[in-house]
Order: structure tokens, then C-alpha cells, then sequence
């Protein structure tokens, strides 16, 4: 049975689609069966995996509305055991659609459950915010892995999302439990980025992934080819650093 994670900041632009869409191809260069959901109405998971939105025909909107299954949304990706439940700006209004609905926190989850046999490892790429699309993924969810870009402002937020988490465990997840931390656009060279890695240790002691994602100008130019960083620019130092990060999340799996 697949292992779902849910990958969430509700600040945006920290590198949640990025590593979202890396440490899948590269857990699937790794002979893992993944399953990306795209459950952000921007959909830029999908385009990270060349898919067209404007071609799709059932997404995560039908999915979560009930209009379809699982099974008949998910599309095989050309890239090694990369599975794609992709999304579009449909999701948009999905949340107003469901907020009447019984057990409307639990709609993805009970969604998943007929495909979580077909994969090893099943990762949603959450909206930019708290709302009830991410609160279905953390229902469905048995670990949340958060990315933290290494600035100013990165702290910002976090004990607003551990408040939520300690919510959801209470009221609809008692299981979920932090996947781990990982520090995005990092520079070891500012003084201002050893500062934030510290702070975040000491928020979230034993959970900070060791391996960092440098700021790297292939990684921002590999969405733009359709493609994961792996197969966009192999040598590329976000390459290297999207790899270790899997190999880091493969051992600690035990």
C-alpha cells in the first residue's frame, strides 16, 4: 500500500512544485511506482511533467466533485514510473462545491483508496493556502513534508500550519505526523541563509532534511521543457541536490 505525503506551505513560491515534481521523477528513477496529484488550481505540477492543461479531460476538479474515479483521471507520463493525476484552473471552484458535501475533508482520501495498491509512494502537491483542499490531503495524507526557502520571511506562517496540523490530527487525522523539512534556494554564502537553517532546526529538531536545494538557474528553466530537472539537465546542480534528497527520504523510510 502506497506511503501519501503531502507536500504544503501555505506561503507561496518556497519550491513546493519544484520539489514536488523532482522528488517524484527522481523516486521513480529510483524504481519507486509515484503518484503525483496535482490538487493546486494553478496546475503548475502538470505543466511540470508536460502535460497540456487545456487538454485534459477528467483532473483532480472531476476526482474531488465525484464526476469521475481516480483511476480514470490518472494519466502514465513518459518519464520512468511517474503517474500524474493532474489538475487545471477547474479546481478553482472546487472548494465551493464541496463544502456542503458529507465528509468533505474526506473526499480525496476516499477517492485514493481503490489506487493506493498500484504505487509505492503517493504525493500531493497542495495549493498555496489553508483551505479545503489542503485540509482533504492532509485527511488523506500520512506524513506532510514541508519546503522552507531559506530567507527573511521563511518562519513566517509555521506555527500557523503546525497549529492547523495539530487540528486536523485532533479532529479528522490522528496518524499524520511531519515527513521532514527541506531548505530551498539555498546560498551558503549569506550569512542570512546559515541563520534561517538554524532557526528552522531548533522549530523542527531531527526533522530538517540535510540535503538543501540551491538556488540554480536549470532547475527554474526545466518547467518551462516539460521536463524534471533528472531528465531536463542531468549534471545540473539541482539534479544532484533533487537525488540526494531522494536517496535521504528513501533511507529514512526504514
Amino acid at each position: 500500500m502506497a506511503k501519501t505525503i503531502a507536500i504544503l506551505n501555505q506561503k507561496g513560491g518556497v519550491g513546493k512544485t519544484t520539489s514536488a515534481v523532482n522528488l517524484t521523477a527522481c523516486l521513480g528513477a529510483m524504481d519507486k511506482k509515484v503518484l503525483l496529484c496535482d490538487i493546486d488550481p494553478q496546475g503548475n505540477s502538470t505543466s511540470g511533467f508536460g502535460v497540456e492543461k487545456r487538454g485534459i479531460k477528467q483532473s483532480s476538479y472531476e476526482v474531488l466533485t465525484g464526476a469521475c474515479k481516480a483511476a480514470d483521471a490518472i494519466l502514465h507520463t513518459e518519464f520512468k514510473n511517474v503517474d500524474l493525476l493532474p489538475a487545471n484552473m477547474n479546481l478553482a471552484g472546487a472548494e465551493l462545491e464541496i463544502i456542503d458535501k458529507k465528509d468533505r475533508e474526506g473526499l480525496l482520501k476516499s477517492a485514493l483508496v481503490p489506487v493506493w495498491e498500484n504505487y509505492d509512494f503517493i504525493l500531493l502537491d497542495c495549493p498555496p493556502s489553508l483551505g479545503l483542499i489542503t485540509l482533504n490531503a492532509l485527511v488523506a495524507a500520512d506524513t506532510f513534508l514541508v519546503p522552507i526557502q531559506c530567507e527573511y520571511y521563511a518562519l513566517e506562517g509555521l506555527s500557523q500550519l503546525i497549529a492547523t496540523v495539530r487540528q486536523i490530527k485532533r479532529l479528522y487525522n490522528p496518524y499524520i505526523e511531519l515527513e521532514g523539512v527541506l531548505m530551498t534556494m539555498f546560498d551558503g554564502r549569506l550569512n542570512l541563509t546559515q541563520q534561517v537553517v538554524e532557526e528552522v532546526k531548533k522549530f523542527f529538531p531531527k526533522k530538517v532534511y540535510s540535503t538543501v536545494i540551491p538556488r540554480n538557474v536549470r532547475l527554474s528553466e526545466a518547467p518551462s521543457y516539460g521536463q524534471p530537472i533528472i531528465y531536463f539537465d542531468k549534471s545540473s546542480k539541482g539534479a544532484a541536490a533533487y537525488t540526494a534528497l531522494a536517496e535521504e527520504f528513501l533511507a529514512k523510510q526504514g
